[in-house]
């Protein structure tokens, strides 16, 4: 599923460096993530890095838009075509510093 940012948004930008796929951009009114391009940072990070940074806490998982782990791995090796780290990585490869999903909070939570 593609992260979403809600109407809590305070608008400072501190998601929009972070994202590794440049999938944040400035809204109207808010900061606003494509959900073609977010990947909840699998393959990069063990957590989302938009929610990390967020001083309010309004990046979450949108539940509309569930993706298996494969899937958001997948979109992130073709989004970084040219970063041989990531186009060699397979689900196998993936652990908690690199996979929110291999996570032992994420799995205890009975996601």
């Amino acid at each position: 599923m593609a992260t979403f940012i809600t109407e809590e948004c305070i608008n400072c930008g501190a998601c929009e460096p972070e994202c590794p796929n440049e999938a944040i951009s400035e809204g109207d009114d808010i900061y606003v993530i494509d959900p073609e391009r977010c990947t909840e940072c699998v393959g990069f990070h063990g957590d989302e890095a938009c929610q990390s940074v967020c001083p309010v806490e309004c990046c979450i998982p949108n539940p509309d838009l569930r993706e298996s782990e494969a899937k958001l791995l997948e979109r992130a090796q073709k989004l970084h075509a040219n970063d041989e780290d990531l186009q060699a990585l397979s689900l196998g490869d993936l652990d908690e510093t690199n996979s929110r999903f291999r996570n032992d909070d994420w799995i205890n939570e009975g996601r």
